[in-house]
């Protein structure tokens, strides 16, 4: 297997030509692919280079016909003003598409869910019927739409999973308008596999009675909600991620 180094410093990135000379930089627009394919550069050719680093983890990066390790790492220099922005490596044909796939996996993937709380401390969880969890309990939420705040991004996913209408607190007006109140905000990150995905989720909290025979749980999404004490929906999820802000309303 093929192993390359990827060095990224404040938005900029270490790339080389076939021969393992850089920095090299991106033709924004170029479609003619360049003699010298643009790529990561080797553990010995970044030595070579004189440049000292941290690993940080690795990427296993699956293609049809190969696969690579990517050693994500942090260079220990100063902000490399040469290198390449990481944003520039998407439009240019040269650039090899194992840089194109390291930076898409560096991209965070942002989900937005919420801990809807009844007056008896019970929780409302959905059992999803397609997607990651198919056939497992879930806290209502999903991925969040470009532009949009994660806030509102949990309140339009408890509306489109369940037909709900609920409110989250926001003191500061973040999402658009003041609400007082407390939206329970906990975020997490995480990588759960070798493939590099990075993942970034924020849950929210707000207080809801709405009773089960009034949820139209989303057709071909969503099977059924239900409403768990906390200890029963700590044991039902499957998500890390549910499982600790679960966690967090015990503390």
């Amino acid at each position: 297997m093929n192993e390359y180094l990827y060095l990224e410093h404040d938005g900029k990135l270490l790339l080389v030509d076939n021969d393992g000379n850089g920095p090299q930089k991106p033709v924004l627009g170029r479609i003619n692919q360049a003699d010298s394919l643009i790529r990561l550069p080797t553990v010995e050719e970044v030595h070579n280079m004189g440049i000292k680093w941290e690993k940080k983890r690795e990427n296993i990066i699956y293609f049809e016909k190969y696969e690579a390790r990517v050693i994500i790492g942090t260079p220990k220099i100063d902000w490399p003003e040469n290198w390449a922005w990481k944003d520039s490596v998407i439009s240019d044909n040269a650039v090899s598409p194992l840089v194109r796939e390291s930076v898409y996996r560096t991209i965070h993937r942002v989900v937005s869910k919420v801990i809807i709380e009844n007056n008896q401390g019970m929780i409302l969880m959905a059992k999803a019927s397609r997607g990651f969890f198919n056939g497992c309990w879930t806290l209502p939420g999903g991925f969040v739409d470009y532009g949009e705040h994660p806030r509102l991004a949990a309140i339009r996913e408890a509306k489109e999973e369940l037909g709900i209408d609920i409110e989250i607190a926001d003191n500061l007006g973040e999402s658009g308008n003041l609400k007082e109140g407390n939206d329970g905000s906990f975020v997490q990150q995480n990588i759960f596999t070798l493939e590099g995905i990075n993942w970034l989720s924020f849950t929210y909290k707000t207080e809801s009675n709405i009773t089960i025979e009034n949820i139209v749980p989303k057709k071909g999404e969503i099977e059924e909600a239900k409403w768990f004490t906390k200890e029963n929906a700590l044991r039902n999820s499957v998500s890390l991620f549910d499982k600790e802000a679960i966690m967090s309303l015990r503390e």
